[in-house]
């Protein structure tokens, strides 16, 4: 939980840094405009990105199969349009990189290990005689 406090601290520290910096490069009105943009642009494909995957589950679950993989995809995507409504260029390219397919793709495996990982290091054994 300490590092969810960290992270509270730093990623808006340095939207901030960003934000201010952007400002003084492009401007205050195109930074604003960018914000809004991505913000608009982040809502329509996690929208689109999420339905896809719905109908992904129900296809599954119709045939009989286990939609694990495809509610993994929902739940980087829902928390990929959070990070993109947002506002700031750090949570947009953190957000993007949930709600796109192929780097979805990419960080599948590692969540699905450490996933696996905590189930194990926090499983108890039943023995029944």
């Amino acid at each position: 939980m300490k590092w969810l406090l960290f992270l509270f601290i730093l990623i808006p520290a340095i939207e901030i840094t960003v934000l201010i910096g952007s400002s003084h490069v492009i401007g205050l009105w195109s930074t604003f405009a960018m914000i809004v943009f991505t913000g608009v642009v982040g809502v329509y494909l996690a929208k689109r990105q999420g339905f896809k995957v719905l109908r992904e589950i129900q296809s599954k679950l119709n045939r009989g199969e286990m939609p694990g993989g495809a509610v993994l995809d929902g739940i980087f995507i829902f928390i990929g349009g959070i990070l993109l409504v947002l506002p700031g260029y750090v949570t947009d390219i953190m957000g993007l990189i949930f709600v796109i397919p192929m780097t979805r793709a990419l960080l599948k495996p590692f969540v699905m290990k450490w996933i696996e990982w905590k189930f194990r290091k926090n499983s108890t054994i039943i023995v029944q005689k």
